[in-house]
């Protein structure tokens, strides 16, 4: 479930509306930063809504072991259950990242690279992971798009219990929470981007410039999302101008003046001047 659906966030500024150029205005994120944390551990399961944080881990951690003892067998052939936990505890480090087929061969040294790819086409068809395709566009300038994909589990949460960590782990290594938060703004944009038609990708070009999500819609159109776990105003400037940079080197035939919008952890929602939006998570609903 998304924020919005397991109640840990109010929807008070709408995806579609957001896409169809309409400003969102909104105080303060219903969701403290610590609350945020604790919600990305536990994750959006249907089964977890109410339940005391430490079953909610536990669960977490149970649903990880049927995967790695039973689960990925079904989707063809019997797998080594090592194998396949140290293969998924190598994508919990690199979640929300392109990292590719041979570093991960590299992470899980007894795994050839054909190899790792049949285990995440299993796992991907047990619908533990989801990749988040590379966008495809034409540029103004003579840099290339990237084609790798970045990797998600089907809630951050299976990267947390991978890696036994909880919100406290999280809280100390804010460079990996950031992926993770990331991986979880990506997963709420799929959910709420489906019923208008919208597929998400990324995009990241050769010269570095790059957009963490862009929903493409049916008739043409695009956003594009930068995402932050911090709300500071020079965090949020540096994001803004990334988004503009991006959106300018993109060929005017994509249609024009993309919805530009920078996700943050928790603050208030709002249009900036230069007509960049700034939205919280815990905000954002249908």
């Amino acid at each position: 479930m998304t924020l919005a659906e397991s109640a840990d966030g109010n929807a008070a500024v709408s995806l579609r509306r957001l896409l169809s150029g309409e400003a969102p205005r909104h105080g303060a994120a219903p969701l403290g930063f610590d609350g945020l944390l604790t919600r990305m551990a536990v994750g959006g399961w249907p089964s977890a809504v109410g339940l005391p944080v430490k079953d909610a881990l536990a669960s977490n951690r149970d649903y990880v072991d049927t995967v790695i003892d039973v689960d990925i067998d079904s989707a063809g052939r019997s797998r080594d259950p090592l194998r396949v936990r140290r293969l998924m505890q190598a994508l919990a480090r690199s979640t929300g990242t392109e990292v590719s087929i041979s570093t991960l061969a590299r992470d899980e040294a007894t795994l050839s690279r054909d190899a790792v790819r049949e285990y995440m086409d299993a796992l991907s068809r047990i619908f533990v992971i989801e990749d988040q395709p590379a966008w495809s566009a034409h540029l103004r300038s003579s840099a290339t798009l990237r084609k790798e994909p970045k990797r998600h589990f089907c809630d951050p949460s299976v990267a947390v219990a991978l890696l036994g960590a909880d919100a406290t782990a999280l809280r100390r290594d804010l460079s990996f929470t950031g992926q993770l938060f990331e991986s979880q703004v990506v997963h709420d944009l799929r959910v709420l981007a489906q019923p208008l038609g919208g597929e998400v990708y990324h995009a990241r070009d050769s010269a570095g410039r790059e957009v963490d999500a862009v929903i493409q819609l049916p008739d043409g159109h695009w956003a594009g999302f930068e995402v932050k776990l911090g709300a500071a105003a020079e965090t949020v400037d540096a994001a803004a101008a990334s988004l503009r940079e991006f959106a300018a080197n993109v060929d005017g035939t994509r249609a024009d003046s993309p919805v530009l919008t920078v996700i943050t952890g928790t603050g208030p929602s709002y249009q900036r001047a230069d007509g960049v939006n700034v939205v919280a998570l815990p905000s954002l609903g249908m």
